[in-house]
């Protein structure tokens, strides 16, 4: 009787297959590591760009730097690309880097729970299957869990109603009177793009936005030859970008010169586009810029000037069966709502379970916000990386550029500990310690923490997503792993697999 080996536990498995996984395949197929497998919950590729499939949904970050470095020269159709095209960009890398064949499509994890006796991660899919493999490295994001309010009455309206990130394309706008409720970055390009379309629009804003003009363009055919037959040109428009974004970056962290400075040219554009006092008062917010996430618009005020639209900044205190009800008292009958309300950021990793040692449960040790070493590892989960994490997304900038870094990151400890046969390796209490007040200190000075509501910082005021200094540090804090600030365990034994 032949007894089948025990499947061998793979090197990586990567949970994600948007710009966190694919851009970590690509840096561990470069470093000659090919056992690993990209767990993806859906059918295809794309992540967030997957799932936003809105009208004008587009990227706010020109798309000569919303790239990979090793993968900067494609054939870009607007200086800001529009989600079908990043989707495709994807698709591109993938198949030219020949990333497919490692990704495991419907493979959505549960569960991740640590053996420390085996020295191995366990990944329990949702189709009752499991995976082991030695080191975990999520990429799940942060952008991609809808966050509705949960407003009386909701379940009782009898019109059409959809989150931005779940679009109802079946149904038929034409004529239709809507409400939108939110005006984050997802509405703000939504909102100009359905306008025309409806008979009436009532936009519901809990707090405005600072807006900075979007020059958008599509690229001309002589552009594009430049840009084909001379690529340094291509480069050098991306470090242009690179040093706008860290300039603003670098004004968002207390240098209040810069901060005034950009203030002054953001609202250069509420006085242009907004001819009505009362309306402009009710657009031009009262907190710092860059408290918020900036919004990256030509469109969005003109909107809401048009004979077919109405802002409301009266809180919404009920949904009935026929439409919206503010805190005026008054009812707005609609015929669809539409949530424009943004994410559930600060819930990292949700709704995954994972299980480090000693059965120490991740998210039962935030709960006072999410924190990591780095954005990236938690004491007391060996082996286990987060691309995207806590305190690494950005105020400006490409987080494609702090995800190239944490990449290059995490294969430069798997061929540390491969040279010299280490066992796990987890950051210690004391270095994680160290890094999330560091964070938490700096965040005091930034704008981030200026007295707003965003999805930047927690309920009680921790900035849990933002990274606090300009991408070069970050860069240079990721160059190579400070192995001090990691605890080595010993390896494993594991019996060898044979079969009979």
């Amino acid at each position: 009787m032949n007894i089948p080996a025990p499947v061998r536990p793979l090197r990586v498995a990567i949970i994600g297959a948007g710009f966190g996984g694919l851009g970590m395949a690509y840096y561990l197929r470069r470093a000659g590591i090919e056992d690993f497998v990209i767990l993806e919950k859906a059918t295809d590729i794309g992540g967030t760009w997957r799932e936003n499939t809105y009208p004008g949904a587009a990227c706010d970050i020109p798309s000569h730097f919303y790239s990979f470095s090793f993968e900067p020269h494609y054939p870009w159709s607007n200086r800001y690309a529009p989600q079908p095209e990043i989707l495709a960009y994807l698709r591109h890398c993938a198949r030219k880097y020949d990333i497919l064949r490692h990704v495991r499509f419907k493979a959505e994890v549960t569960d991740a729970v640590f053996d420390a006796a085996r020295g191995l991660w366990r990944l329990m899919l949702a189709d009752g299957s499991t995976v082991e493999a030695e080191t975990v490295v999520s990429a799940v994001g942060q952008l991609h869990r809808p966050s509705i309010p949960d407003i009386p009455g909701r379940d009782r309206f009898q019109g059409r109603m959809f989150h931005s990130a779940r679009w109802d394309h079946d149904y038929e706008l034409d004529g239709k009177r809507v409400a939108v409720i939110g005006t984050g970055a997802s509405a703000i390009q939504f909102v100009p793009a359905i306008a025309p379309r409806l008979r009436q629009l009532y936009v519901y804003q809990r707090s405005p936005g600072w807006i900075i003009p979007k020059f958008d363009h599509t690229f001309s055919r002589f552009e594009r030859w430049l840009f084909d037959t001379f690529p340094i040109l291509h480069d050098l428009d991306r470090l242009r970008i690179y040093c706008i974004t860290e300039a603003l970056a670098y004004a968002y962290e207390g240098h209040k010169w810069l901060e005034k400075l950009v203030t002054v040219f953001s609202k250069l554009q509420y006085y242009i586009q907004v001819r009505d006092p009362q309306l402009r008062r009710k657009l031009i917010p009262d907190y710092p810029i860059g408290c918020k996430r900036i919004l990256l618009t030509r469109n969005w005020l003109p909107t809401l000037t048009r004979p077919n639209a109405e802002l409301i900044t009266d809180a919404v205190t009920e949904i009935t069966a026929s439409g919206v009800r503010s805190a005026d008292g008054r009812l707005r009958e609609v015929d669809a709502i539409i949530w424009g309300t943004g994410f559930t950021a600060t819930q990292f990793l949700a709704p995954m379970r994972v299980v480090g040692r000693d059965g120490l449960e991740l998210h039962k040790t935030w709960t006072r916000g999410a924190e990591a070493y780095l954005g990236m590892t938690v004491a007391g989960f060996p082996n286990f990386f987060m691309l995207y994490g806590p305190n690494t997304n950005l105020g400006s900038g490409s987080i494609i550029y702090m995800l190239e870094c944490q990449q290059r990151y995490v294969v430069r400890m798997l061929q540390r500990r491969a040279a010299e046969n280490l066992g796990p390796v987890e950051v210690t209490p004391e270095a994680q310690k160290a890094y999330v007040e560091e964070m938490q200190a700096r965040s005091q000075k930034t704008t981030y923490v200026g007295g707003c509501r965003s999805w930047y910082i927690t309920a009680d005021g921790r900035n849990t997503n933002n990274w606090v200094g300009l991408m070069y540090e970050y860069r240079r804090r990721t160059a190579e792993p400070v192995m001090d600030h990691y605890r080595i365990w010993p390896l494993p034994v594991r019996p060898v697999a044979t079969g009979a």
